[in-house]
């Protein structure tokens, strides 16, 4: 495993009071309400149904990276930063049984409750390993897919994210990853630690995020869709907690049009 930064400890704790305060709060959620960015995220209801309840309320994503996905039945698919497992349960119930499903955090509240939501859900094909994403414990050349909602944009070493899904990655194994892109941001911005636990703060730019995928060696790299953030967006994934600081409450509302969720696409040639 790589060594744990400042960043990584001050996520994971986020994450951590996430789970365990009512109000929710947290990385890419700053305190919305629990179960609301389920929806922004643009889950269906036929997704949503059935699935733990405790795994949709502790959903913090960005976007839906299995949406109109090609996965198919025994696929093996590795989830980074799983989270509660949302994503993880959805991912399981498309590969089948002859399918594999891996998740990785490194954050010991979110492992307890996803590894609770798979017994939940009475699925026997998914796993939960501890872990940075910029060092998976994950075998080379070992999974189909790669997904990940709203979490590379909070390492503090995107290279080595990049160049790590291409090494898990079979031949011609393919990613869809959800995550936050950002335009023109103001140092302000990038040094407030609030907005980078809203996933701003840390975010980078489209082209920066593509390029990066590039380098790392993936083919056929592209965003295949985008949400830009107005105002009242932002305000609702920063929630109340955040935007209780006034001074963040203003950084926020001059962002505007800059920020968006993309789902981002690249193969393993």
């Amino acid at each position: 495993m790589s060594a744990t930064t400042d960043v990584h400890l001050q996520v994971s704790e986020a994450y951590s009071r996430a789970v365990t305060q009512p109000s929710g709060g947290g990385c890419c959620s700053g305190g919305a309400p629990k179960g609301v960015l389920a929806k922004i995220a643009g889950y269906g209801r036929e997704e949503l149904d059935g699935l733990p309840a405790d795994a949709v309320v502790n959903s913090f994503g960005c976007g839906n990276p299995l949406a109109f996905s090609e996965v198919q039945a025994g696929d093996v698919v590795l989830d980074l930063g799983s989270g509660a497992g949302i994503d993880l349960i959805i991912a399981a119930k498309r590969v089948g049984p002859t399918g594999r499903v891996i998740g990785v955090d490194m954050t010991d509240a979110m492992i307890e409750k996803a590894r609770a939501n798979i017994a939940a859900a009475r699925l026997a094909n998914v796993e939960v390993r501890k872990g940075l994403i910029e060092q998976l414990p994950v075998e080379a050349s070992s999974v189909d897919w790669v997904i990940s909602n709203c979490v590379i944009n909070l390492s503090p070493d995107k290279q080595s994210v990049f160049a790590e899904v291409a090494r898990v990655l079979k031949p011609g194994g393919r990613m869809r990853i959800s995550d936050v892109m950002v335009q023109d941001l103001p140092e302000e911005v990038r040094q407030n630690q609030a907005l980078y636990g809203c996933c701003v703060a840390g975010a980078i730019s489209e082209a920066k995020y593509l390029d990066g995928l590039r380098a790392a060696g993936l083919v056929d790299v592209a965003v295949r869709e985008r949400v830009t953030y107005d105002a009242g967006q932002l305000r609702a994934l920063a929630g109340s907690e955040v935007l209780r600081d006034g001074s963040v409450a203003d950084l926020l509302a001059t962002l505007a049009g800059k920020v968006w969720s993309a789902i981002v696409y690249a193969r393993r040639a």
